[in-house]
């Protein structure tokens, strides 16, 4: 297991747990200037905050920075009601793809989604297997997409809180079950993100992250770490600096290095009553403080 108490070489910075400063959102290139200029190498952007700053304009700045990434947010929200959704959603991804090409990604990250129109309030329907089978049908699609253009995909399981809204797909056994069918020679154009928010809790999964390292090539494409608060006052948006609540993320880790993950620790931070209140400088400096402590 690596030392990452003495730098904070392998650590990433999903730019969500910045995206506000003082209650007040804080664009990407400010984001990624401050990363740079704490030595932090490499960051995992949101795709609306890279609209907001323009594909073009922050390729160019990371590679003038020299931050790699750890992973694109997000592909995913398969499910659909229609044939016209379902062509929208398939555009929508194809997009995806192409920008985490521009960015030079290691992967894009899939969160699934749940029962079509639940996310807006309004489920179509509650056939939550439906909506499996669409999940399955669209990562079959777009990994066709991804193998022609050499952009692996990283299957995110949500945790069981997020089933009807967000991402059917909420355990790590789930998530290892689509890459076996979809991907059975475990190429690594197929694998999964380990978020310890989303799977910290499952009984089973020291046993799935083995499973996840035993293929020719590590299944595990990203390790995304925060931590979880008690007592928990947003399901969605109270997410814990490392070491403020119970996971045990060196545990973790070590389990996702026995594994053959190698890559950044990426800290993703939701938290708008709190860390999303303070200067971004502060919370980037707690992340390096608390990676190297914590993790």
């Amino acid at each position: 297991m690596r030392d990452f108490s003495h730098d904070h070489r392998w650590l990433s910075i999903n730019t969500a747990t910045v995206r506000n400063q003082r209650g007040q959102p804080w664009p990407l290139p400010r984001i990624l200037d401050a990363c740079a200029a704490r030595g932090i190498r490499a960051v995992a952007p949101w795709r609306d905050q890279v609209a907001a700053a323009g594909l073009a304009a922050t390729a160019a700045q990371l590679k003038a920075l020299g931050l790699a990434l750890s992973g694109y947010c997000r592909g995913g929200m398969f499910t659909y009601t229609d044939d016209a959704s379902r062509a929208a959603v398939r555009d929508d991804n194809r997009r995806a793809l192409d920008e985490a090409c521009t960015l030079e990604a290691p992967c894009l990250v899939l969160v699934v989604g749940g029962l079509p129109g639940a996310l807006a309030g309004r489920p179509a329907h509650r056939d939550i297997e439906r909506a499996r089978t669409q999940v399955a049908e669209g990562i079959a699609w777009l990994l066709e997409e991804a193998r022609a253009r050499r952009m692996p995909l990283a299957i995110e399981p949500l945790h069981p809180m997020y089933a009807a809204d967000r991402a059917c797909i909420n355990t790590l056994a789930q998530a290892l079950d689509l890459c076996d069918a979809l991907d059975p020679g475990g190429s690594g154009a197929l694998g999964v993100a380990v978020d310890a928010y989303h799977v910290w809790w499952d009984p089973q999964l020291r046993r799935q992250i083995e499973r996840a390292g035993r293929g020719p090539v590590s299944r595990v494409l990203a390790l995304h770490v925060c931590d979880w608060l008690v007592p928990t006052t947003d399901l969605l948006e109270d997410r814990g600096m490392m070491g403020d609540g119970v996971i045990d993320l060196p545990r973790l880790r070590g389990w996702v290095e026995a594994a053959g993950f190698a890559g950044y620790s990426e800290v993703e931070i939701f938290s708008r009553a709190n860390w999303w209140q303070r200067e971004g400088g502060e919370v980037l400096d707690t992340c390096i403080e608390r990676h190297r402590r914590c993790v």
